[in-house]
């Protein structure tokens, strides 16, 4: 399968945040990707799914939440990485130049969280005017949201590692204030960063499955 690559800079005010595309020569979707803690565009992890949604059809945008000089200030703070607001507008940042990018038009579209990601992947489906197709959190902190949660509208699956047991007790938690349709499953003997063999392949296959479904009901709805 083709796929094509390129490095895109979104706008945020008056600076610009960084990301990769990755776009199959037939695409039936794209899935935005949003980060967790102190990691970056470039995280092996959320790159390994990417690679796997894209063998499925599905493009990819992975991005910096910050900027370079927000990272150089989080590095020795860490405090930009939780402020979930701020991350969630850079995602609906990422949202809105998506809608305006030739070679996704008119694709539905998903978010696939990690950690601190899947806040605010969570907060900026509860804010655009138009829902995203599926979300996704990956060892996630949807708590982190807050009532957020409540106001999704988007079809949600949380995926943690069974040895997780305070991230796996904080998404229980979210996974009932969560409306619609939704989700929770665990990976059994993964930890939090899904390093154990073979975990971060049933995270790539759960994902897969969720956002090639729903992406797929999205599409062929007018």
């Amino acid at each position: 399968m083709t796929i094509s690559e390129k490095t895109v800079s979104i706008p945020i005010g008056r600076g610009q945040i960084e990301g990769t595309l990755h776009v199959p020569e037939v695409a039936s979707g794209v899935v935005l990707f949003a980060h967790g803690s102190g990691s970056s565009r470039f995280s092996t992890r959320n790159r390994h799914v990417a690679s796997v949604l894209e063998q499925s059809g599905l493009a990819t945008l992975l991005i910096d939440l910050l900027t370079e000089e927000e990272e150089r200030a989080d590095s020795s703070s860490g405090l930009l990485r939780f402020d979930i607001e701020l991350l969630a507008g850079r995602v609906a940042a990422a949202t809105a130049w998506l809608h305006g990018e030739e070679s996704v038009t008119g694709l539905a579209l998903g978010y696939f969280g990690a950690s601190t990601g899947a806040a605010a992947a969570i907060v900026a489906d509860s804010e655009l005017p138009e829902p995203v197709a599926a979300i996704v959190s990956r060892g996630g902190r949807p708590d982190l949201a807050g009532p957020a949660l409540a106001r999704v509208r988007a079809p949600t699956l949380l995926i943690v590692g069974g040895l997780d047991t305070v991230v796996l007790e904080l998404n229980r938690e979210a996974l009932a204030e969560l409306p619609g349709e939704k989700r929770l499953e665990i990976v059994p003997g993964a930890t939090h960063l899904f390093e154990e063999a073979g975990a971060l392949d049933a995270v790539a296959r759960l994902a897969g499955d969720w956002f090639v479904h729903h992406l797929s009901i999205s599409q062929r709805t007018p």
